[in-house]
């Protein structure tokens, strides 16, 4: 087992009881006796007697007691979320030194921007990792940002590159040793966890801001509000919440809730708000609250992904560009974006 990183046991504390941990050569131990186990050097703070918010929770909890046995589990497949058939297609990227990506993202890629990387997964000739431009700004160096569902590390790596001091989690394990890889391979320094974002292992007034993108807007309801609840506690005063949500009037998301016959929500499928309740619910749990388009015509398109895009994608992104700018412009061009970032202030 790697040794532990000393920034662990002086800046986490246990997601229950909030006590300070201490390392028994396996597992973090809070001084209520409450163990978490920890992976070549990687703390897994999960909650294992709380319902997961996504399946792949229980596999990551699987995978690190199995490691805490003894048993080695290579990539941590089963924690990715990907199909049996990608798993297959990992196992031989894996195997391949003349990829130039970490094989963990190239299968992971399709998730990344909605359903536009999808022709990316598994592709061989990618020779750059698509890491976007984070629209925040620290103020000053060092800054401490707390990236929630950080999943392989895409807009931890970018905050880092800001100049933020970037903490991420995420509940796949597999995906958060692909972070650390890639953070490594970049020369970044990126504290990652696997953890829940309604479970923060964080004490009080830790960071000077929080941010989401394409996590929250997969929850029920009431974890959300759970999970807001735990970004106002975290935040300094003053500190800022940026999260990406989904709306429930926008021109894709009013399309995919037809086809899904206006049904509720289940699983890790998406929930639609209006703004006026992410809004109050925002204000209420955190502070403060406005609203700015993120993107149109879907989930997750970013413009600094221009270039991985295909020509029909390309078209797309450029008319949610053009609308995302003149929703600074028309404030009420913003009720139709499909996606939103609601920003807090503590």
């Amino acid at each position: 087992m790697n040794p532990l990183d000393p920034w662990y046991l002086e800046n986490v504390v246990c997601p229950i009881d909030r006590t300070e941990l201490h390392f028994d050569d396996q597992c973090l131990v809070s001084e209520y006796g409450r163990r978490y186990p920890v992976v070549d050097g990687l703390p897994v703070l999960l909650v294992s007697d709380e319902k997961q918010t996504i399946g792949l929770a229980h596999a990551s909890i699987e995978c690190a007691q199995r490691q805490s046995e003894g048993e080695s589990c290579q990539l941590y497949v089963e924690s990715l979320g990907i199909s049996e058939q990608e798993k297959e297609e990992l196992v031989r990227l894996s195997q391949d030194n003349t990829i130039a990506l970490d094989p963990v993202v190239m299968m992971l890629i399709g998730a990344t921007c909605g359903n536009a990387y999808k022709q990316l997964i598994g592709n061989r000739s990618l020779s750059q990792y698509p890491i976007p431009i984070i629209s925040l700004n620290p103020s000053k160096q060092g800054s401490r940002l707390l990236d929630i569902g950080c999943s392989w590390g895409r807009w931890s790596i970018a905050a880092a590159k800001k100049g933020f001091s970037v903490v991420g989690i995420d509940p796949s394990l597999g995906a958060i040793m692909a972070a650390r890889r890639i953070t490594k391979e970049l020369n970044l320094d990126v504290k990652y966890l696997v953890a829940d974002g309604r479970f923060p292992p964080f004490r009080d007034q830790q960071f000077e801001l929080v941010y989401s993108y394409s996590v929250l807007q997969h929850f029920a309801k009431g974890d959300v509000r759970r999970t807001l609840a735990e970004i106002g506690r975290v935040l300094v005063p003053g500190g800022i919440a940026k999260v990406q949500m989904a709306t429930k009037w926008g021109f894709r998301s009013i399309q995919q809730q037809a086809r899904r016959g206006f049904r509720e929500p289940k699983d890790f499928e998406v929930r639609y708000w209006t703004i006026s309740e992410l809004k109050s619910t925002f204000a209420e749990l955190i502070g403060e609250t406005h609203v700015a388009a993120d993107c149109y015509f879907g989930l997750g398109w970013q413009w600094s992904d221009f270039r991985y895009m295909t020509r029909k994608h390309r078209l797309v992104l450029i008319a949610s560009e053009v609308l995302r700018r003149l929703s600074d412009v028309i404030p009420a061009m913003r009720m139709a974006a499909d996606s939103v970032f609601c920003i807090a202030v503590r």
